[in-house]
């Protein structure tokens, strides 16, 4: 008891009390050594998570950052260093890529496989080898509707030649003196009448078998569909206009106009379902030396079971 009471005073002022000895002092330093090797071990662990948290965190780090590279790839976008910055110094600039597949584009701003075709080289016409005909030589040939006056000058619309009909009957006629002869009256179909009922007076001065005329009304018909006249006129190489005075009675008259050398023919109409109605046409041709232009005035259509016809008065060639 005094030695307890001892060490526990002597502990209690701070002073060293004497060694222990026996299995106490055997107890206490096994203790003190078990718990050195806990806290190394303690320490070594604690170590040991640290290396590996930090290992965990570089390579989260190093995913981050693969991560974002890979992202920045898929996203079209590239990092480039402009050479014109200082020296030493890199100025990094931001350059859009095209989206994944979406063309290279080539300069200067075309795809090559859409880039139009180069413009082709002017091709060279294929003439015909036939040689085009002179002037003089080509096809003429119109028709056109002129008005008439109330007296009607032979002797001045045909300077060339002229025929006036029916002014002695049905068969009658009368020409130009020294005229030309170019134009001839060849006949036609169906029975030809006369008359004088033209709303226009014709006259002349120059006339070969009446020598003047101050104005008649007379003129030839013929009735039914499918009858009229038939007309030439002789050409000389030169551009001539003939003028064919005509007329119709409740019906459908067509003139049509055609070149002895060929081509389309030329062809007009004239109407007058009720009464009569006349007019002239001018037929403008060129027919060569020997040829002729044919002329035809036909009834194509009778509004009158009687006598639906067409009349013919004169002609005149300038």
């Amino acid at each position: 008891m005094a030695a307890i009471d001892g060490d526990q005073t002597g502990r209690h002022h701070g002073e060293p009390g004497p060694p222990r000895t026996g299995g106490a002092v055997t107890q206490g330093g096994v203790g003190e050594r078990s718990r050195s090797a806990v806290r190394r071990r303690a320490r070594s662990r604690r170590r040991r998570r640290a290396v590996e948290g930090l290992t965990v965190v570089v390579c989260l780090v190093g995913l981050v950052t693969y991560l974002g590279r890979g992202a920045g790839r898929e996203s079209g976008v590239q990092h480039a260093v402009l050479p014109d910055g200082p020296a030493g110094v890199q100025r990094p600039v931001t350059v859009e890529r095209p989206p994944m597949g979406t063309p290279a584009v080539a300069s200067p701003g075309l795809n090559p496989r859409v880039r139009p075709d180069p413009t082709p080289p002017p091709t060279t016409p294929v003439l015909d080898p036939r040689p085009s005909p002179p002037p003089s030589e080509r096809q003429v040939l119109t028709v056109t509707r002129v008005d008439l006056p109330a007296t009607v000058d032979l002797t001045a619309d045909g300077p060339r030649d002229w025929v006036h009909l029916g002014l002695r009957g049905a068969d009658s006629t009368v020409r130009k003196r020294d005229g030309s002869g170019a134009v001839a009256v060849d006949g036609g179909r169906g029975a030809r009448s006369g008359h004088d009922t033209n709303p226009e007076l014709f006259g002349w001065r120059d006339g070969a078998e009446v020598a003047h005329q101050a104005g008649t009304p007379h003129g030839v018909h013929t009735c039914g569909v499918g009858n009229g006249f038939l007309l030439t006129v002789a050409g000389d190489g030169e551009i001539r206009t003939v003028r064919i005075y005509v007329g119709v009675w409740m019906a459908q008259g067509r003139l049509t106009a055609r070149l002895g050398q060929g081509g389309p023919p030329a062809a007009v109409e004239l109407e007058d379902p009720h009464t009569e109605h006349t007019t002239a046409f001018d037929v403008r041709f060129r027919a060569a030396s020997g040829d002729r232009l044919s002329l035809s005035w036909t009834t194509v259509r009778s509004f009158d079971p009687d006598c639906g016809s067409v009349s013919l008065q004169a002609v005149a060639l300038r």
